[in-house]
């Protein structure tokens, strides 16, 4: 594995630093150019060569870049040397120091051999040091504070900076230690956050609990490192700025300012860590208790269940209903306990499906596994609660039953002694008959006056219900029929006397029907140019720092060209053909079958054109930067593709929105390991095209003066041109009312959104004068043949950010419209005026620039129907030509060539000039991000 590069430290190179043969003091030039001194250093020539490097290099790399730029300045002190030393000096110097030189101060020897040696010497050797910059030689200090301040020299060279060696390598070995240190905990968080969002949630309370404390405590582990970071942080900016704060006269030179603000953006940066850290675990721990939540309501919910379960199975087995009062009794006092045991087993049930719906209404990421649970909890309660009344109700019916069968029984023994108690002898004659007869019906009169029960009824009853069958039931049955026949008897008897007798009618005979039990039981229901930029030459000229530049822009092109290519690729393969395996087509949602072309809309298009053709292109291009602009204008219709997908993307999303959680997702997802959901590959295309005009902005930057400039501009329209386009298609359908074909009207030019005043010459005059002080909001769009007025209107769908829909209010023919550019009173207004002032418009832009924008794209497409009425017909007066001078004020000469090439010089002022008309549509400006139209 490549090991990563590390910038050299303070603590590598700390015994060389400790030596104090070069040193940094923070001192400036007058320009800002930082200085950099070389001491008096009696063993200066015997250091080796790696050591003088590392030295001057880690002091070179400690200035800020700006200040870098300027060029350093080298001040050698060789007051107490020879001649020798600073030859030695400037040579390895001019050899091996890695930054700019701006100027190099000698100090000469101050021996007046030695002087003369090194002035003669520095004559016949400047050619030798290879430096193209100045080199001074000085004879005191005092020559010296001619060229540099002396607030800006330390004392030993008669300056007034104070600077200490050891406090300057403490500073600079705390900072990096403070740095690595923020590295290093933003790691530590970084892993600790990708293992929380790999962690799979636990099945059972216990593990989940164990999780919960596990994930906590690393939480509070990582949050006291955070914090003694940051105070580590804070102790280290206190020492930096003690001297200022000690001496309110003494202030931080350059360097420690410097310092300063390395420790407070290195403050800030664990700040934001800290804060992006603390929202992920806000979230995670919410879902940890969200999912221990779950797990004790599974866990509850199958224990009340289970309880439940075991009381409908025992009243399931409750069938017995008793043959006496007594039993019945009992059955009722062991119906009345289970019954206790269920409301308590109700109620638990009852609390725990209040405890599912809080959770339902907390926004509970289980609410599909929630919701069902609690309608089984409510289903078990009322089956056992009907099961229940229903076996009560037998049961108090039975009893009364008894109750009554008991008094009945009575009263059938009282007949059956009173049939034994009837002399046969006397029940011969008519009177007796009669008197016997007259004994029998008045007996059973009592029946109706003691609300005794009918033996007949009580078993057609006793049938209906299922009730269990007794013995002396069946008693009084065969007594009831004693009687009748005993009634038949005496009738007839009476029936054979000699005087007329009123005849009775029989009573009907039926015997009871008796239907088998029923019983009821209970039914249980039952987831290569990177190389090439690593240069070690030193750049001396604006041209080769503009070369790497490029270079660097052009790598970043074709490698993340190459991602885009390869992530393309993987959606197509991992989830458009995963729709057509059939092992996975039972866990593709209903609503997304045969739907492959609306989620993905022309998403292998654009794969084809950039892995087949662009992609090779570009790489091309390694060896003849000069053809990068050429790519992008050769493929300017092919890149029309994106056109069409950001045209499908508002249907993909909906779709998504409905499909987005389903299993088929995640196992996709799952199999090629990626971290971010389908959603967020699907916006790659948006994001691509703009990432184009953002990096040909850059290689502008870098190519200035160069010959290759046009093509680069010209591209970077192209680019600009289709970013329109696609935005300019985005609004285009979203037009709902208008009854024509936008499609006949041509290329949309411009659309934006403005005021809108109106004066017509028809109409009634009070509505002329309330229209002119109540504005309309219109959306205009500017066609070649036509201007549409459309009513923009904000939709939401699903609880989503909202998309505009535009509904079609009027249109005006270009052929027969004329402006006016300036309004009295407002620099930002216009007026459109409608076949020869009949109808007149007074347009109202956001801004002036926006304003004129319009106006110039509306006078060149009058004056192109003007051209072309003229190239039809010589006469101005033809009728071809209705408004031969449909514009009030002159017509000036075009500023740009169509609207595909926009100059360097605009570009760089004010951006391109067109794209200030542009209403950017939410669902690309959510894509592209804020840096989109920088």
């Amino acid at each position: 594995m490549q090991q990563e590069i590390r910038p050299l430290a303070a603590v590598d190179i700390i015994e060389q630093l400790h030596r104090q043969f070069a040193i940094l003091s923070g001192g400036r030039g007058k320009d800002g150019a930082p200085i950099i001194t070389f001491p008096e250093f009696a063993g200066f020539s015997e250091i080796p060569d790696e050591d003088f490097l590392n030295v001057v290099t880690y002091l070179t790399s400690i200035p800020s870049l700006e200040a870098a730029s300027i060029g350093f300045i080298i001040v050698i002190d060789r007051r107490r040397d020879k001649w020798s030393s600073v030859r030695a000096s400037l040579t390895r110097i001019a050899g091996a120091f890695p930054g700019n030189l701006q100027l190099v101060f000698v100090l000469r020897p101050s021996r007046f051999i030695q002087r003369t040696i090194a002035d003669i010497g520095i004559k016949l050797y400047r050619d030798d040091f290879k430096m193209k910059v100045p080199i001074i030689m000085l004879n005191s200090v005092s020559d010296l504070h001619g060229y540099i301040d002396k607030s800006q020299l330390t004392r030993e060279l008669g300056g007034t900076l104070e600077y200490g060696h050891g406090q300057w390598i403490h500073h600079r070995t705390a900072i990096e230690n403070f740095a690595l240190t923020v590295k290093t905990t933003a790691q530590m968080l970084q892993t600790f956050g990708t293992d929380l969002a790999e962690t799979e949630l636990p099945n059972d309370v216990q593990c989940t609990e164990q999780l919960l404390q596990s994930h906590t405590e690393q939480h509070s582990k990582l949050k006291a490192e955070l914090k003694l970071a940051g105070s580590q942080g804070g102790t280290l900016l206190s020492c930096i700025r003690e001297p200022a704060s000690k001496n309110p006269t003494s202030k931080l030179n350059p360097d420690e300012l410097e310092n300063v603000l390395t420790v407070e953006r290195l403050l800030a940066q664990l700040d934001e860590t800290e804060k992006a850290f603390d929202q992920f675990w806000t979230k995670h721990y919410l879902k940890l208790n969200q999912c221990l939540q779950l797990r004790h309501f599974e866990h509850n919910f199958r224990e009340v269940k289970l309880a439940l379960d075991s009381l409908m199975c025992v009243q399931a087995r409750f069938t017995v209903i008793g043959n006496s009062v007594a039993r019945v009794e009992q059955l009722l006092k062991e119906r009345k306990h289970l019954e206790e045991k269920g409301q308590v087993g109700e109620r638990d049930a009852q609390s725990l499906a209040v405890t599912g719906d809080q959770l339902i209404q907390s926004n509970h990421y289980a609410v599909d596994s929630i919701r069902p649970k609690c309608v089984e909890l409510r289903r078990i309660c009322d089956d056992f609660s009907n099961e229940a009344k229903k076996k009560c109700d037998i049961l108090g019916k039975a009893l009364e039953m008894h109750k009554q069968l008991d008094a009945t029984s009575k009263w059938c023994e009282a007949g059956i002694y009173l049939l034994a108690s009837q002399a046969l002898d006397k029940c011969q004659t008519q009177e007796g008959a009669e008197t016997a007869l007259g004994d029998i019906e008045k007996f059973l009169s009592t029946v109706t006056e003691h609300q005794l029960v009918n033996p007949k009824e009580f078993y057609r009853e006793h049938s209906r219900q299922g009730l269990e069958p007794v013995q002396k039931h069946g008693e009084g049955k065969w007594e009831h029929e004693m009687f009748e026949r005993r009634q038949v008897s005496l009738k007839k008897l009476a029936a054979k006397q000699t005087r007329p007798v009123q005849p009775v009618a029989p009573h009907p005979e039926s015997s009871p029907k008796r239907a088998s039990p029923k019983t009821n039981r209970p039914t249980n229901l039952g987831k290569s140019m990177s190389e090439a930029l690593q240069y070690s030459v030193s750049v001396d000229s604006e041209a080769s720092w503009s070369f790497l530049c490029f270079s660097h822009i052009m790598h970043e092109l074709i490698e993340t060209e190459r991602v885009y290519v390869e992530e393309l690729q993987s959606i197509i393969e991992g989830y458009a053909a995963e729709m057509d395996n059939p092992d996975l087509n039972h866990l593709i949602p209903v609503a997304l079958q045969n739907k492959k072309e609306i989620l993905f809309g022309n998403l292998p298009e654009i794969h084809e054109f950039h892995n087949r053709i662009f992609l090779k292109e570009l790489e091309n291009c390694v060896e003849n930067p000069e053809f990068l602009g050429r790519c992008f204008l050769k493929r300017k219709e092919d890149l029309q593709v994106y056109e069409k997908y950001c045209q499908n993307k508002p249907r993909s999303e909906t779709l998504w929105r409905q499909c987005g959680d389903s299993i088929f997702f995640q196992e996709c997802q799952r199999k090629l390991d990626h971290k971010l959901s389908l959603d967020a590959y699907l916006l790659k295309p948006v994001q691509r095209i703009t990432k184009y005009q953002l990096l040909l902005k850059e290689m502008l930057k870098c190519s200035k003066n160069s010959e290759d400039t046009a093509e680069l501009e010209e591209a970077l329209a192209t680019v600009l041109d289709i970013i329109k386009s696609v935005n300019d298609s985005m609004h285009q359908i979203a037009i709902t009312g208008y009854e024509g074909d936008l499609h006949e009207l041509g290329k949309l030019l411009m659309q934006g959104s403005f005021s809108v005043w109106t004066d017509h010459k028809k109409g009634h005059n009070k509505v002329k004068d309330l229209a002119r002080f109540k504005p309309m909001q219109r959306h205009l769009f500017l066609y070649a043949k036509i201007l549409l007025f459309c009513k923009k209107r904000e939709d939401t769908a699903d609880g989503h950010e909202k998309s505009p829909s535009y509904s079609f209010k009027h249109s005006l023919k270009m052929s027969m419209v004329g402006i006016t550019e300036n309004v009295k009173g407002d620099n930002k207004k216009f007026e459109i005026w409608y076949n020869g002032r009949e109808e007149v418009y007074i347009i109202q832009a956001s801004s002036v620039e926006l304003k004129n924008l319009w106006v110039s794209e509306i006078r060149k497409v009058l004056t192109g129907q003007l051209e072309a009425c003229r190239g039809r017909e010589a006469l101005p007066d033809s009728p071809l030509s209705p408004h031969p001078t449909p514009i009030d004020s002159p017509l000036p000469s075009p500023s740009l060539h169509g609207r595909v090439f926009v100059p360097s010089r605009i570009l760089k002022e004010k951006g391109s000039p067109w794209l200030w008309s542009l209403t950017i549509h939410p669902r690309i400006a959510r894509s592209w991000g804020p840096t989109a139209f920088a």
